[in-house]
């Protein structure tokens, strides 16, 4: 795989993700009647949903910055993979297992952007 290809690979997945994990976290921020329902469902307190939005909105300014903040942005894929994990077993749990399906479409998006972003960006690159 060309450089030029892992690139473009990787754009669109930060792209999808930053659509998928910004218009979530605006709707944390801005206490969407839909996406706080869930959460609160799920058993988490109110105030953790607002610092999950902020947590989402600042994450993906990072990872739209390009060839910056490189070692941030390992932060970043970091806690977005806990977040699908998180959302993955408290649905499972709590709403069952037909819930968890954006869960792991999310999980497939981030992983395929992680791996282009190792191609773009080898560890020696980041320190």
């Amino acid at each position: 795989m060309t450089t030029k290809t892992a690139k473009t690979i990787f754009w669109i997945g930060t792209a999808l993700t930053s659509l998928w994990f910004g218009t979530s976290g605006i709707c944390e921020l801005t206490t969407n009647k839909i996406v706080w329902d869930i959460t609160l469902k799920l058993g988490y307190p109110a105030y953790f949903i607002y610092v999950l939005g902020v947590a989402k909105v600042s994450g993906i300014t990072v990872l739209l910055i390009p060839n910056k903040l490189l070692r941030l942005k390992e932060w970043v894929f970091a806690g977005v993979f806990f977040d699908i994990i998180f959302a993955f077993f408290s649905k499972l749990i709590v709403i069952g297992p037909s819930a968890t399906i954006d869960a792991l479409v999310a999980f497939s998006i981030v992983t395929v952007t992680y791996i282009m972003f190792r191609k773009v960006y080898p560890a020696s690159y980041i320190s």
